[in-house]
């Protein structure tokens, strides 16, 4: 559009891809978002001290600069969860039951979910994201999740005021776009499914038939309750419109170009939120770390990827671990569904964990391809937590397969030189190998036989014929199974056998070994497993918010020991056992890592 820009940053930021690719840049501060992101004066300073004509920070537009969005009273109103209640009742809109005033304290609290009836929903007045909100099914429950909403809603929004409702459970969350100017036009760009969540943060995304109006739609009946939210990528694919540029326009005072018949409905589109988390931990507990490679999938058709990092970023406790916003589309749900498929499996993301693994398997499974979903799909569907691909027979025999060829690529290629054999005297080439794979604790001998790229494995009693350019370089391995084209991911390969392979999704840990190394290898030491249930480590990287116990004290099985912070959302560490405490070895404020020695019990 010809517009200069700048980037205002944090001193933890100043490497950041916004700050590289604005005009210019101002430091705002240090990581803390209240000392930097939310610091109003720091902005109002980046502002005069650049000449910024206009804003996406509602509060400056009171300074005489033009806000991007919508204008300070529609923010104020649709920002606050208790004001946007408060009108859109005025609007006789159906909304969901609870106090609509602000919660003082605990206590109170208790009192006011006594009344409205239990299951409730204590939410943070300024929040979003699912930041400083908790649900509670008792008294008890409502006392931790205020406190732990009211400070979770003050570190990320300077804004600590609380509001309970009725928890709706089973529901569907359903969001429709609207932008309006300032001449009384108005549209709506359509819907979105976003029900697929955890922790009350969408996962996974999807629009067929900017300011986000938000309804929740209850399982129990067809009755739409308004909430409020933002977003915009997928419904940029299927309606052509690119949402931030009209915004850009409307802001300069401009009249919509568009009218409601305009705006279609191209094809289908789903959006996957990666995320730098471990999925095995309650479907994501934040990492960190920074990204030693990174490649987003953008050579494949009809794929888009927003983010913010770049190869060498680092993913920071102090921010959203979100990496990137995924989005592929077609003109079919399951053609924009398959293009997904492939676009995670053509991702490449290492030096911190990942959610891919969790997000391909939401997309492929039967309740979620038949549209049977709502916000409980995550813990309905995984009871007992996320353990990754299950493989089927066949799957397995082409996960072995693939690792035995991949083996034997890296044994024949370590035979060579730039191209020439290191030696100028070998032995004729070995066509056939005898190897032992083992996975899962299940060990599988198999035979392996060569032609080109060519590779016949032999398992079991059954043949998979594996094929391909065999590129040990690459990030990506590109190969075909039984004549069906796979992409898989080499994450770990060594010396000893050990290979590490991003199958599906999901990372498989594998050994190959020669029929002599495994017959030797039953005489190597096995490392004895930790017990943790004396022992206290923190699953995440984070800080140490408060610790409740001192060494001496007695305490009992599931009785809070410490509150670990984490991008923004606090985290309480539980006793595994009843015991004595042995020793502590944290203290608030303290800076840990993940498996961190937190406290030790006798």
């Amino acid at each position: 559009m010809g517009i200069k820009t700048v980037a205002v940053h944090s001193d933890v930021d100043s490497s950041a891809v916004h700050v590289k690719v604005a005009d210019e840049a101002v430091c705002v501060g240090p990581a803390p978002t209240s000392k930097s992101y939310l610091n109003m004066d720091a902005i109002m300073n980046a502002i005069k001290q650049t000449g910024a004509q206009a804003v996406s920070v509602c509060e400056c537009a009171a300074e005489g600069v033009t806000f991007i969005g919508p204008d300070t009273h529609a923010i104020q109103a649709m920002g606050d969860k208790i004001e946007s209640k408060l009108i859109a009742k005025a609007a006789k809109v159906n909304t969901i039951p609870g106090f609509d005033g602000v919660v003082k304290d605990a206590e109170e609290a208790v009192k006011i979910a006594g009344e409205i009836g239990y299951p409730v929903m204590i939410k943070a007045s300024a929040g979003g994201g699912g930041k400083g909100m908790r649900i509670a099914w008792n008294d008890e429950e409502t006392r931790e999740g205020f406190r732990f909403s009211s400070q979770e809603a003050l570190s990320s929004f300077g804004d600590d005021r609380l509001l309970i409702e009725k928890f709706i459970d089973n529901p569907r969350h359903i969001e429709i776009q609207v932008l309006a100017d300032k001449h009384g036009n108005a549209l709506w760009l359509n819907e979105r499914e976003c029900s697929i969540q955890r922790r009350n943060q969408k996962v996974v995304e999807e629009i067929d038939a900017a300011c986000t109006v938000t309804f929740v739609r209850s399982g129990s009946c067809c009755e739409y309750v308004f909430l409020t939210q933002v977003e915009h990528p997928i419904t940029e694919c299927i309606t052509g419109l690119d949402l931030v540029q009209q915004m850009i326009r409307i802001a300069k005072g401009y009249k919509l170009q568009h009218k409601q018949s305009d705006i279609p409905i191209n094809g289908w589109a789903v959006e996957s939120r990666v995320y730098a988390e471990d999925p095995y931990k309650s479907f994501g507990l934040p990492s960190i770390g920074r990204l030693s490679q990174y490649q987003e999938p953008l050579d494949l058709p009809n794929v888009r990827v927003d983010s913010g990092i770049q190869e060498g970023s680092d993913i920071s406790i102090y921010y959203d671990p979100m990496i990137s916003k995924l989005v592929t589309y077609g003109k079919t749900r399951e053609e924009a569904l398959k293009k997904m498929e492939d676009a995670l499996d053509n991702y490449v993301i290492r030096g911190v964990t990942h959610n891919i693994p969790l997000l391909r398997e939401i997309i492929v499974h039967s309740r979620f391809v038949s549209g049977d979903i709502s916000t409980k799909f995550l813990p309905e569907v995984y009871p007992d937590g996320f353990k990754g691909h299950m493989l089927t027979a066949g799957e397995r025999r082409e996960l072995l397969a693939t690792a035995a060829a991949l083996y034997v690529a890296a044994q024949l290629r370590s035979q060579k030189f730039l191209g020439d054999l290191r030696v100028s005297v070998v032995p004729a080439e070995c066509r056939r190998w005898e190897l032992c794979v083992e996975l899962d604790k299940g060990v599988h001998m198999l035979g392996v036989s060569r032609s080109g790229n060519n590779y016949t494995v032999e398992i079991d009693g059954e043949k998979v014929e594996v094929s391909g350019e065999w590129n040990l370089a690459s990030a990506l391995l590109p190969i075909t199974i039984n004549g069906k084209h796979r992409t898989l991911q080499c994450l770990l390969r060594t010396a000893a056998g050990e290979i590490s392979l991003q199958y599906l999704g999901t990372s498989f840990k594998l050994r190959v070994l020669s029929k002599l190394a495994a017959s030797l290898s039953k005489h190597m030491p096995e490392k004895v497993p930790e017990d943790t249930s004396s022992i206290l480590r923190s699953p995440m990287p984070g800080s140490v918010v408060a610790v409740s116990v001192k060494p001496g004290d007695n305490v009992a099985e599931g009785q809070e020991i410490c509150v670990i912070e984490a991008m923004k959302m606090q985290n309480s560490m539980t006793a595994a056992k009843t015991a004595k405490v042995k020793s502590v070895h944290c203290k608030a404020g303290d800076t840990v890592g993940e498996g961190d020695l937190l406290v030790e019990l006798e």
